[in-house]
């Protein structure tokens, strides 16, 4: 009898048969993805108690029993992003994967059979699709319920985790119509269908892999894991380990800027999620010290009151209260239990019903939050940090304020060619701007929801942002390889108790032409005041016409000197790489001395650039909106401080919020700018600036020697006073005798 044979095995190999089977029931037991069974059995618990789980439940509970008792709509394909057919197999995979949840939590029956008889449906429709009808002509890869493979790899990475919550409640053969003709027939489509995006180290290829491993989780295809890992030949070339030694710094800066990080941070988690679930030895999130759980904590830490830097092609409405975020935090503190990620899980007012969710809730529940700590922080970019950095400097003085620097590379195809610029961020709201992408995410109605042509055209050229342009060329001459290759230089950083300050460089932006920028966010503490210093270098082989903008967002109140007008007829600045985009509404240029430009901000302060100029910059004040049949551009404010025939200038100028305006209780605060005097010296490699402000006179030195470090002293003498500075930032305040 086979039970005698069975006991004739010796030990060593009675072991190893067990093994396989244990294993072989792992990898049987479903849901075996985010969401394990031993998470199942604690969230049943937990929608029985009080609390913030519970309330979430309830939420989406109510939710999901009105749309189930909808008819099942699985339409063929024919819209572009934004329109029907789009949105709603992007609200059938959601409603899928939130039915599959409660089918889990409530065990009962509708949720999976809604869930089931959507899955039979799109099993139904995938065979007789071709390539959608609105794809690209260019660009990335087709999908098929999708204009693009990007979307079909979203729909797989929510679909078989709905797929996988509801498996025990199918029979034999319905397993078999959703697998052999949908999910496996996508994930295929997905990975040998689409090598080059699949294989792509970009976040295109973050979201295939992700679907397609997690696809090789539950369905048993253990090869799939593997090409999901290591790309299609295994060789370790592409594949999702190699987007996350590639794509992310270490200090977990995601190369694309924080918009892209936000996108890819979804299948990053959620398929890290699963290969711990799954295959804890391969202890992906220690991979490369963490860098995963530091990319987390760096989306949080690009963010200024709730949004992200909108750097490279951004929409500016994405911040920390995006789903992509609420599930990283919740897997940032289930790892770590660090209780000032509770804050923002506070902020975010979300909670997952998921495991990670759970706990989340619970510690909540029992108020474990402390505050999240904002700080100063150079993010360096590249795989290995050294291709510049992404720079964030912060200040709680007089109001939060925020000063992001950008010597940092490229950013890929999404990526802008501003390289230097600066964005400035006072009492909450958005004062020194970036344009961000010129794009309306999903209406239909402007261009597909796609990229808007302007977003070549003005949005990612120089002159749509906050630094340099030589001659009305932008940078690299607004060639993406070229770029990709040339990254800045972050010459220094340093924080201190009276400010920080960075430098950064890069010579290879234009040939033969040097830039390079300081910039300080200086607390001023003996006014309660803390202003913005900027100090921009060009040096050049040749003579160039240089340009300075400076995009800001408010009404402009006054300048120090007359502004002739264009009041009755406008032309634009120039005529191709983003001038023509720009309306000049009026130029003036003013005496050597200060030069000050004055606005109000919507959150009701003011804020004065004074800039010392030696007679030789023209302003030109610009409107977004030239040469824009469609009226795809916001029509925002700015001025160019221009430069004609040099072949060396230096930019100085300081940043000064001030007063208040009251429109409601009818007052004005401190409407005009209190700078009254600005000079620049230099000794060597320390920079000088003597600025008088509200009567009171300071000197304030910046160390930019590069070769020396950042703790060290240096002496000099400046007006016949010895000064000490420690570090690379200095505030003395001086005598007015």
């Amino acid at each position: 009898m086979q039970i005698h044979r069975i006991r004739r095995i010796t030990q060593p190999f009675s072991i190893l048969i067990l093994a396989l089977m244990l294993s072989a029931c792992v990898q049987a037991a479903h849901p075996n993805l985010v969401i394990t069974q031993q998470d199942i059995k604690e969230m049943r618990t937990a929608i029985s108690e009080p609390g913030r789980f519970k309330t979430a439940f309830t939420a989406q509970r109510e939710l999901i029993d009105v749309q189930i008792k909808l008819p099942i709509d699985v339409p063929v394909p024919k819209d572009g992003g934004g329109g029907y057919t789009h949105e709603r197999h992007k609200k059938n995979y959601q409603l899928m994967y939130n039915a599959g949840v409660m089918y889990q939590l409530t065990q009962q029956a509708d949720y999976a059979d809604y869930v089931r008889d959507m899955l039979l449906a799109y099993a139904e429709l995938y065979p007789t699709l071709d390539v959608h009808p609105k794809r690209k002509v260019k660009a990335q890869n087709p999908g098929k319920l999708f204009w693009q493979s990007l979307n079909e790899a979203m729909w797989l990475v929510y679909t078989i985790q709905a797929y996988d919550l509801i498996y025990d409640a199918l029979d034999s053969s319905q397993i078999n119509d959703i697998e052999q003709n949908l999910l496996k027939p996508v994930a295929r489509f997905l990975s040998e269908g689409q090598p080059s995006t699949f294989n792509k180290v970009h976040n295109h290829g973050t979201w295939a892999t992700a679907g397609v491993g997690m696809a090789g989780y539950v369905m048993n295809e253990p090869q799939w894991v593997e090409v999901a890992l290591y790309d299609l030949d295994k060789s370790g070339k592409g594949g999702f380990l190699k987007q996350l030694d590639i794509l992310f710094s270490p200090q977990g800066y995601y190369n694309e800027g924080p918009y892209y990080h936000r996108f890819a941070l979804l299948p990053f988690v959620t398929f890290a999620r699963a290969i711990e679930n799954n295959e804890p030895d391969r202890a992906i999130f220690q991979h490369r010290d963490g860098v995963l759980l530091k990319a987390i904590y760096a989306a949080i830490d690009l963010s200024y009151n709730g949004l992200f830097f909108p750097i490279n092609d951004a929409i500016k409405s994405k911040g920390t209260d995006t789903i992509e975020l609420v599930h990283g935090v919740a897997a940032a503190y289930a790892l770590t239990t660090d209780t000032s990620l509770l804050d923002i899980a506070a902020q975010q007012n979300q909670i997952v019903l998921t495991g990670d969710g759970l706990k989340v809730a619970r510690a909540l529940d029992s108020q474990q939050a402390t505050p999240y700590h904002y700080k100063s922080k150079a993010f360096g970019d590249g795989s290995d940090g050294t291709e510049g950095a992404l720079v964030v400097m912060r200040s709680n003085t007089d109001g939060e304020q925020a000063l992001l620097f950008k010597p940092a590379s490229q950013g890929l195809g999404h990526g802008h060619f501003d390289k230097l610029t600066w964005q400035y961020y006072d009492h909450g709201s958005e004062i020194i701007s970036d344009y961000g992408a010129a794009r309306f995410l999903n209406v239909e109605a402007k261009y597909g929801g796609r990229y808007l042509p302007e977003n070549e055209t003005y949005a990612k050229q120089t002159v749509a942002h906050n630094t340099v342009v030589v001659d009305e060329t932008s940078h690299f001459n607004g060639n993406v390889k070229i770029a990709n290759a040339n990254a800045p230089v972050l010459d220094f950083f340093d924080t201190s108790p009276v400010g920080t300050v960075s430098g950064g460089s890069i010579h290879t932006a234009y040939e033969g032409v040097q830039l390079s920028r300081t910039l300080a966010l200086v607390n001023l503490a003996e006014l309660s005041r803390t202003i913005a210093i900027d100090v921009f270098s060009v040096i050049a082989d040749d003579t160039h016409q240089l340009d300075l903008p400076l995009h800001y967002q408010g009404q402009l109140i006054d300048t120090s000197f007359n502004i002739t007008a264009n009041t009755s007829s406008l032309t634009s600045v120039g005529k191709k790489n983003g001038y023509q985009h720009l309306w000049q509404k009026g130029q003036a240029t003013p005496d050597a001395g200060l030069a000050k430009v004055t606005w109000l901000n919507d959150n009701g302060r003011f804020y004065t650039q004074t800039t010392l100029t030696g007679g030789s910059e023209t302003f030109l004040f610009t409107q977004i909106g030239a040469n824009d049949p469609n009226f795809n551009l916001r029509n925002e404010h700015g001025f160019i401080r221009r430069v004609n025939r040099t072949s060396q200038h230096r930019f100085v100028s300081v940043l000064e919020p001030h007063g208040e305006y009251n429109p409601s209780k009818e007052y004005t605060l401190n409407a005009v700018s209190q700078v009254s005097a600005l000079d620049y010296s230099e000794q060597g490699s320390l920079s000088l600036i003597e600025l008088t402000i509200e009567h009171k006179n300071y000197l304030i030195a910046i160390n930019g020697n590069t070769e020396q470090q950042a703790d060290s002293s240096t002496s000099f003498s400046y007006k016949n006073t010895q000064y000490t500075l420690d570090g690379r930032l200095g505030v003395y305040v001086r005598s007015n005798h």
